[in-house]
């Protein structure tokens, strides 16, 4: 199985919008890259595995209810919170980082795409206003800082058949990451058990409720 392929066969649901949308991608962000580049070159062209596939793994564990509200914190060139949007319709998604040249990426991919459900902006966690019912994130920073930045924009009182909180995208060897979080209640998900890539194999989901009930 090769590019948007992949995406079918493990999400065979798709309907022909979503479809075309994720086909699109390798091209946008070819086209993109050699002006900006937001994923590495020698990277690019595993982008539907080593990016769009992993992005889309957190809806093998939650999916969002329409209306709920998600902050990607730390979006880089659009992962997880592009492809996430594509399968989510009714969903809204803020896709932010700190760094501008990226949220330019981010902006003319959603723009191209007719991504109405996407905002993204450059932007740094502590300005951010509480609201939001989910924090996505992929390999930004330890699991302690992604806590302590973002805890607080998440509304306590949510709609999901999970408890409002944070999920990472994560590798490796983690009980240390748990460990120094303190929190009682962490789920992790090994993606193995969903996909049969190996870029998959050793990595994670990371699920932190805000409250211990969930």
């Amino acid at each position: 199985m090769t590019g948007a392929g992949i995406i079918e066969h493990y999400f065979p649901n798709l309907n022909s919008l979503q479809k075309s949308r994720f086909d699109a991608l390798l091209p946008l962000y070819k086209e993109w890259n050699e002006k900006i580049n937001v994923i590495s070159r020698k990277d690019i062209e595993s982008l539907y595995v080593h990016h769009v596939l992993h992005s889309l793994s957190i809806l093998k564990v939650i999916s969002f209810m329409p209306g709920t509200k998600i902050l990607d914190a730390g979006t880089g060139g659009g992962f997880p919170g592009i492809p996430l949007a594509i399968m989510q319709e009714e969903c809204e998604f803020h896709l932010v980082d700190s760094i501008g040249k990226k949220i330019t990426v981010v902006n003319e991919i959603s723009k191209a795409l007719n991504l109405e459900n996407v905002k993204a902006e450059k932007a740094r966690m502590e300005t951010l206003s509480p609201g939001y019912d989910f924090v996505v994130s992929r390999a930004v920073s330890r699991l302690k800082e992604i806590y302590s930045w973002t805890s607080g924009l998440i509304r306590k009182k949510g709609f999901n058949e999970k408890s409002n909180g944070i999920i990472c995208l994560k590798g490796g060897d983690l009980s240390e990451e748990i460990s120094e979080l303190g929190r009682k209640k962490v789920e992790v998900t090994e993606l193995k058990q969903f996909f049969s890539e190996d870029f998959l194999d050793t990595k994670k989901i990371v699920y932190v409720p805000l409250t211990d009930k969930s």
